[in-house]
């Protein structure tokens, strides 16, 4: 058989034989040249024998290969060594003790890493490269574990991540000037946070958005680090405040944004209006949610089919088949209660309650004992339903219905979760489609026009990385609409905290949305970051 191959394992190797048997490639090799001392660095040209290593390469017409590969095992010359003898590495071809070739091992890191463990198996099996998902999962975890780098981490961002959206979340936790994952954890919750942080007492700032029991684990795990907010989480805090405002208006949505639950009033003892908008974005999603009811069984009655009805309305062909069977708007089934909300221990503190003990913070501690992993805030406003339930309450006029934005370009109404996205995004970044539901909503909706002007305003303050007109922006903001009012109230009483904290007490109780403040004000920022506290090459994209 003809030895004159064009194949090559790397540098070092002569290819000896190729056949083809049993459906795949056999290649024989033997590294050629002398050796080199692992541990003295001495060369060495007496070889003691042969060492044989047997590794799987890239396939070859669709085939796997599999290479016989036999190295010399060398005499080390050096009398004042401790290694006598000594195999051959040859790190461009395989890692010590890998059983495949280097070659292979990078195609299923990337696989494994663009794609994932079970569709990754299933994808390289079809190239002629089977490997078992917990194969490519191992390759991954490795190749992390070597590139991740021993220096203590000093800037983390602490966010969540969704094993399914909308239903559970996790948490993960990324050094955010190496732009490494550091950890992920199954839950969202504050204990887990203040044990990792715990045991990296090098964290000096962290990153995370407004959820409490982050707050909480940030508090509890490393007190004397620096809790900010980045670009990022900002703007997205600005946008749900739009979604929240928009939300309220009655047949603003075809798609509601929460249960239509009973009507809640507003008490003459909340000062910011908060249960008159939770009432008013009730009611609003109740009628919209009725009003898509009543037009998928108009349509029905007028001979239309389920994926019609489906097409004309934007809802999923279930929804509308349960409906039509249905007489009346089906009521919305809530999920059971989590360990992170205060009511899967509704019980409980009942009980306590009835018995006396009325003090949140006691209840918080014995939930917890109990496997409470929420927040003590959330905890709290629970507990101020309790503490006042025959407070004197006053209806409010109902609201009337408005004019329903629609998409110039099909005819549909726009739901709240676009009109905040198109809200805070500026006209140069706007398509044609785009840029004309923005006009739409600013002609037909003068609150969308409003918190435009001050999204925008907000937008260029947070990147023109200036903290010099945020004060007039916040009094703007408070004299306006509800949603607004609240996210600068939420700003305000994160900023004025961290104004008050003197040079050498730099413990952050609450999280400053706009770090720089009088008593840090000699600092130069941390790298990576700019005067106002926002990072300047963030994690998340703003």
């Amino acid at each position: 058989m003809a030895r004159n191959y064009i194949w090559s394992l790397g540098k070092g190797v002569r290819i000896l034989d190729a056949k083809q048997m049993a459906g795949q490639w056999l290649i024989s090799a033997a590294a050629v040249g002398s050796g080199v001392c692992p541990d003295c660095g001495k060369r060495s040209t007496r070889r003691y024998g042969w060492h044989e290593r047997h590794l799987q390469d890239l396939p070859a017409q669709g085939a796997p290969v599999a290479v016989k590969l036999r190295l010399q095992r060398w005499r080390c010359r050096n009398e004042a060594c401790e290694r006598k003898t000594f195999t051959a590495l040859l790190p461009d071809v395989a890692a010590p003790r890998a059983r495949r070739t280097e070659r292979p091992t990078e195609i299923i890191y990337l696989l494994g890493h663009g794609v994932g463990g079970r569709p990754g198996e299933r994808l390289i099996k079809r190239i002629g490269m089977p490997t078992s998902d917990d194969t490519i999962l191992r390759c991954l975890k490795r190749r992390v574990k070597a590139r991740r780098s021993k220096e203590t981490a000093r800037v983390v961002g602490v966010d969540n991540w969704a094993w399914r959206k909308g239903s559970t979340y996790g948490t993960i936790i990324v050094d955010l000037e190496r732009r490494e994952v550091l950890d992920l954890f199954p839950e969202r919750a504050a204990g887990m946070t203040a044990d990792w942080l715990k045991r990296h007492p090098g964290v000096e700032i962290i990153s995370r958005d407004r959820c409490g029991s982050f707050a909480q684990g940030a508090h509890e795990g490393a007190p004397q680090a620096r809790q900010i907010a980045d670009r990022f989480h900002i703007l997205q805090n600005l946008r749900e405040a739009v979604q929240a405002q928009l939300g309220r208006a009655a047949g603003f949505s075809a798609r509601p944004l929460l249960p239509a639950d009973g009507e809640e009033v507003a008490s003459v003892r909340d000062k910011h209006g908060g249960a008159e908008h939770r009432r008013l974005t009730r009611v609003a999603n109740e009628r919209s949610r009725q009003a898509v009811f009543d037009r998928v069984r108009a349509l029905r009655r007028e001979g239309r089919n389920v994926m019609d009805i489906a097409r004309q309305t934007g809802f999923d062909r279930r929804t509308v088949a349960k409906w039509i069977r249905a007489e009346a708007l089906p009521q919305r089934s809530a999920s059971a209660p989590k360990t992170t909300s205060p009511w899967h221990f509704e019980d409980y503190l009942s009980r306590r309650w009835s018995e006396g003990c009325v003090r949140g913070r006691r209840l918080f501690q014995e939930i917890k004992a109990r496997g409470y992993t929420g927040s003590f805030s959330n905890l709290e406003r629970l507990l101020a339903k309790w503490r006042n339930p025959k407070r004197k309450t006053t209806r409010t006029a109902p609201i009337a219905p408005r004019t329903q934005p629609l998409d110039p370009a099909t005819g549909r109404s726009i739901s709240p979760i676009v009109a905040a996205a198109l809200c805070i995004k500026p006209r140069g970044l706007l398509t044609v489609n785009q840029a004309a539901k923005v006009d739409a909503m600013k002609k037909d909706w003068p609150e969308f026009a409003t918190m435009r002007r001050l999204a925008m305003r907000f937008r260029g303050l947070i990147k023109s990385k200036s903290a010099t007109k945020l004060g007039s922006w916040l009094r703007d903001a408070q004299s306006g609409l509800y949603a607004m009012q609240r996210f600068a109230r939420c700003a305000t009483s994160a900023i004025v905290p961290a104004c008050n904290r003197s040079g050498h007490d730099r413990r952050a109780t609450r999280q400053p949305a706009i770090p720089k403040t009088e008593s840090n004000a000699r600092r130069p920022p941390p790298k990576g970051y700019d005067e106002m506290g926002t990072q300047t090459n963030p994690y998340h994209r703003g």
